[in-house]
């Protein structure tokens, strides 16, 4: 889209969770610095009756509420001049038929629209109909559709959902989000493989020993148990985010940086990932949920949970890449809630050396080399290494070497203030493309039917604790270890 064409952004579920906490503040702030087009209008879609007075006094107060820091009401009442805002229930045909005609008011005959779906994934499809039977989605080839995580609770509902878009839209105009992959730190990996001779050569089975990827939660559920209990950790984090970074981390140099040379590779990579016998799950995932502990409340005492779920808040799973570059390089993956930090985290740890010359400060083996890459709370790289501990002894220590890629100079994005640019401007670099969802499921597949049938063995764990003991033993070697800081 060029910037000078109108645009209307149309948010369906304006006022529910997703778009108060992230959707609108993301969207605020590009408007605040700069960088929505002067011609981009917002039509905000919701259940709630109001008129427009009070859902511009709304986003305010969500704007002042989340953003305390950055709030400023003359910003603020800009912003808020961008919306119109249209009430009624998703499943009612003549919401649509109300939008419509707003549409018309706001950009008569606009041949781009955005329809960002920020609802629970059971409404897409309803939605998606109802778009068509009222003639909104006429343009076909220049309107976008924006779909949130989970795309389907499994492999069958995935390919469904897919089937109903592609009634409606082409291939191109889909966006399946996963704001992981607009993270600075996750972007900043590309560079940092390929743009430095002296890392590719290292990644490979020949250096690398395994690789660990952890995405910890501090929090509970907040409000979500209508969807959570439905979807536990594998759906909600594993088949989305931790596969993607796992992808990122694995895939091969892409032949250029494009949308579709990139997802090319990290399809090869989920293609690549050996199947999970189903006789074997136990040997390959851990699920846990957490109780009541350090004075926090159990899952099962949440607001809105069925006191006997057996829905996972935690997840450890190990997975092997069956080609040249990883073959025989476990991946270990960890997510959960109530943990006891809040961090995000890639680590790559290295072989030991052929031959160990030097003793480790406590006279043990020393520790080997390896590469972390924070996500959060701090975005950086640092690597380990080895050196000389000063004094008359050779004798080694391990160091670290920071490499902070931030500067106080440049401010960056969040992840969501990129990705929704990215929507607007129509890159597609950072999104999904379908096989990369379909290969997802394919992975986690085996899990999700095992643990439909054996359902009792949901390992507990205190909230506020690292995860339950028995995430212990996926690792293949007793010297390997879960990392709880990155």
């Amino acid at each position: 889209m060029a910037t000078g064409e109108p645009c209307t952004f149309v948010i369906f579920g304006a006022t529910g969770n997703l778009a108060s906490l992230l959707l609108l503040p993301a969207l605020y702030q590009l408007d605040v610095n700069g960088h929505l087009p002067p011609k981009l209008r917002f039509v905000a879609c919701a259940r709630r009756e109001m008129p427009r007075e009070q859902w511009l006094s709304y986003l305010q107060g969500v704007l002042q509420e989340r953003l305390p820091e950055h709030y400023r009401s003359d910003a603020a009442a800009s912003f808020a001049q961008r919306f119109d805002y249209v009430s009624g229930d998703l499943h009612d045909a003549a919401m649509y038929q109300r939008l419509l005609q707003r549409l018309g008011r706001v950009h008569a005959n606009c041949e781009n629209i955005i329809f960002y779906l920020a609802i629970k994934p059971a409404d897409f499809d309803d939605v998606v109909e109802h778009l068509n039977r009222a003639g909104i989605n006429r343009q076909r080839g220049r309107h976008r559709i924006v779909v949130e995580k989970p795309f389907g609770e499994d492999i069958d509902s995935a390919r469904q959902l897919n089937a109903k878009l592609h009634r409606y839209f082409d291939e191109e105009q889909i966006y399946r989000i996963d704001h992981f992959l607009g993270k600075e730190a996750v972007q900043n990996l590309f560079v940092f493989r390929f743009a430095n001779t002296l890392i590719e050569p290292i990644w490979n089975r020949q250096v690398i020993d395994h690789v660990q990827i952890t995405v910890a939660e501090a929090g509970g559920i907040g409000n979500r148990a209508d969807y959570y209990d439905r979807a536990g950790a594998l759906r909600d984090m594993v088949q989305n985010h931790l596969l993607q970074l796992l992808a990122v981390v694995a895939m091969e140099p892409p032949a250029q940086l494009e949308a579709d040379a990139l997802r090319d590779e990290k399809v090869k990579v989920l293609r690549s990932i050996r199947p999970i016998p189903l006789d074997a799950v136990d040997s390959y995932a851990v699920r846990g949920q957490y109780v009541a502990g350090n004075g926090l409340p159990g899952y099962c005492d949440e607001p809105n949970v069925p006191r006997d779920s057996a829905t996972e808040t935690f997840v450890a799973a190990k997975f092997y890449i069956d080609n040249w570059r990883w073959h025989g390089v476990p991946f270990y993956l960890r997510t959960g809630k109530r943990l006891a930090r809040q961090t995000s985290f890639i680590a790559i740890r290295c072989r030991q050396p052929p031959q160990l010359l030097f003793d480790g400060s406590a006279g043990d083996r020393i520790d080997p080399n390896g590469i972390i890459l924070s996500i959060q709370p701090d975005e950086g790289m640092r690597l380990e290494i080895q050196a000389k501990q000063p004094g008359l002894v050779l004798r080694s220590r391990p160091l670290s070497l920071n490499a902070s890629y931030r500067t106080t100079q440049v401010v960056s994005m969040e992840a969501y203030q990129t990705l929704l640019l990215d929507v607007i401007e129509g890159d597609r670099s950072l999104f999904l493309r379908f096989d990369e969802v379909e290969w997802s499921w394919r992975v986690v597949d085996p899990i999700l039917q095992y643990w439909a049938k054996n359902k009792d063995f949901v390992h507990t764990y205190p909230a506020g604790t690292s995860g339950p003991e028995e995430a212990n033993r996926l690792f293949d070697h007793k010297d390997q270890a879960w990392r709880n800081e990155g």
